[in-house]
């Protein structure tokens, strides 16, 4: 190597370190900005800069594989609809398309053009999870896409820098929360400006005219660093299935994955078909999960980029419930989509059985609530509802992860998805409900010489007595969490009234005057045999509540 070729590596990584703090400032911004919880609390986003072929460079490490990872496909449908050559400075486009972005309407993704001297260089798109886009609301009850609230196509939200005052007219007029929403959507539009700005800086420091040839540096590197650590793996087929609750019956997720020397591919064929319900995924999101399960045992070293991606294909039958065609409704497209890298994490032990940890809680367990006038249906409550303020909220939480290697599995955490719990106080402040209790969940976790995280139980009530409803989008109820290695299942979830009545893991349903909403959310699978556990480890898991004396006996013999 010389020593000319020897610093412009070392200058082009500098340049890509600059790439990624840029990306990391553009989704602080969307942070900072956001007027809806689920992203200025939870995390719930992506942010990301990419070539004029719509190739990914660098993603900001806050955010959700289900949007990045998404996002990385739907910003080239962008530029089928605007090529780069029409855009113009202060142009910003935007869709909620399931199928063109991130896999459901509560999601928008914006995408901006950036230019220096007069010509397009590079492209910043941005993903966030809007509280209300107006249907049936955050819900798996709808039959049909066209149920689910407002849908955009890819169009211009803004115009040589001047917001198209229609389209924000006609989103105002079809949400519940229009000032969150227009806020959101603002705040997608200022973040790609963040980023295009500082990108701009970057280029005039390394004096650089384009990003073509920097690009096709980050991406073949990081292509090539995935497939040398694909080639260590032993080359073969794997298979594995998981059977989950589904809304009007149980839905079997059935993988096949190729190990060889060109990458690795994921098929899904076998997969149930499409459900009646919300719960359906468009293929982009299950790309996005599956890719991202491989990725978290796999190259976990190497950025995450187009590159990276590449070499990693996911494929399922048009009509499974994982390649859902339009009009199939998919709100819920998390509730199964996330239950993907646990599909595939299933694969890998068989090839790598050292590195995967077990079956955790995966999908979270968003709590969507719904108050006010004609939400819940209270027949003997005398129309507390028509007194009550409107409302409505997503609260972000999650059960255990499952037992990894060396570890235990890690109490109430959302993985896959990687968004926060969004704190009660919060979720006080801006609606009129009282969480009355918030703690772990003891014997959750299932035993194993390493224990699967605990869940986690909520109690939640309406502060003025009134009935509210929960849009339920919850799983892991009839189909615990499965252990690893010898490793228990972890604790089933549970839907339920302070009164005592059972509720449904899917659906609306109300929560009667001077009720409470009680959540359970179920823990993770154990990872290896529980005779391997190491005492002084049992003993603190007594101390602390995670496992009662009872079941350290059942389970551990101690």
């Amino acid at each position: 190597m010389t020593e000319t070729s020897a610093l412009e590596q070392v200058r082009r990584q500098i340049m890509w370190n600059r790439l990624l703090s840029v990306v990391e400032e553009q989704a602080q911004v969307l942070i900072r900005t956001a007027f809806s919880t689920s992203v200025r609390e939870a995390g719930d986003l992506s942010a990301g800069v990419f070539d004029l072929q719509g190739r990914m460079l660098a993603q900001a490490v806050t955010g959700t594989p289900g949007h990045v990872n998404a996002m990385a496909a739907s910003v080239g449908f962008f530029l089928d609809r605007f090529p780069a050559a029409s855009m113009a400075e202060g142009d910003v486009y935007i869709t909620n398309d399931p199928w063109l972005g991130t896999g459901h309407t509560h999601d928008f993704t914006v995408v901006t053009p950036a230019f220096l001297k007069g010509r397009v260089v590079a492209l910043f798109a941005s993903t966030s999870h809007v509280v209300d886009v107006g249907g049936r609301g955050f819900s798996a009850d709808a039959r049909q896409v066209y149920e689910e609230g407002i849908r955009l196509p890819i169009m211009v939200l803004a115009k040589a820098g001047v917001m198209n005052e229609s389209l924000l007219e006609i989103v105002r007029a079809n949400v519940r929360e229009p000032v969150q929403v227009e806020g959101d959507l603002y705040s997608l539009a200022v973040c790609n400006e963040t980023g295009c700005r500082r990108l701009i800086e970057m280029m005039g420091e390394f004096k650089l005219e384009t990003l073509d040839d920097l690009a096709e540096s980050i991406i073949e590197t990081s292509r090539q660093a995935m497939l040398d650590e694909i080639r260590a793996l032993p080359f073969g087929v794997y298979e594995n299935a998981m059977r989950i609750d589904g809304f009007e019956k149980p839905i079997d997720l059935v993988a096949s994955m190729t190990i060889g020397e060109s990458g690795i591919d994921v098929d899904f064929t076998g997969t149930s078909p499409t459900s009646a319900y919300g719960i359906n995924v468009p293929l982009t999101y299950t790309q996005a999960y599956a890719s991202f399960g491989v990725r978290c045992v796999i190259g976990g070293a190497v950025p995450n980029n187009a590159g990276s991606l590449a070499p990693v294909r996911v494929s399922a039958p048009k009509g499974s419930i994982l390649n859902a065609p339009e009009p199939c409704a998919v709100t819920a497209r998390h509730v199964v989509g996330q239950m993907l890298p646990d599909v595939v994490l299933g694969c890998l032990y068989q090839a790598k059985p050292e590195a995967v940890p077990a079956e955790g809680t995966s999908c979270l367990w968003i709590a969507a609530l719904l108050g006010g006038h004609g939400v819940a249906d209270d027949n003997e409550g005398g129309g507390e509802g028509l007194e009550a303020p409107p409302f409505t909220i997503s609260m972000f939480h999650n059960g255990g992860t499952g037992g990894r290697p060396g570890q235990d599995g890690l109490n109430a955490t959302a993985f896959p998805s990687g968004v926060r719990n969004t704190p009660v106080e919060i979720n006080e402040t801006i609606t009129p409900l009282i969480i009355w209790h918030k703690e772990y969940r003891e014997d959750s976790g299932g035993a194993g010489e390493h224990r699967g995280g605990a869940g986690q139980v909520m109690e939640i009530a309406h502060a003025q007595g009134a009935p509210f409803a929960v849009s339920a989008l919850f799983d892991r109820i009839d189909h615990p969490p499965r252990g690893r290695g010898g490793g228990a299942a972890g604790a089933s979830g549970r839907l339920s009234l302070g009164s005592g009545a059972e509720l449904s893991g899917k659906g609306r349903q109300t929560i009667p005057a001077g009720d409470r909403l009680i959540l359970e959310m179920p823990g993770g699978g154990g990872l290896g045999e529980p005779r391997k556990r190491a005492k002084n480890s049992i003993a603190k898991d007594v101390r602390d509540g995670f496992v009662s004396p009872q079941a350290a006996a059942r389970d551990y013999g101690e």
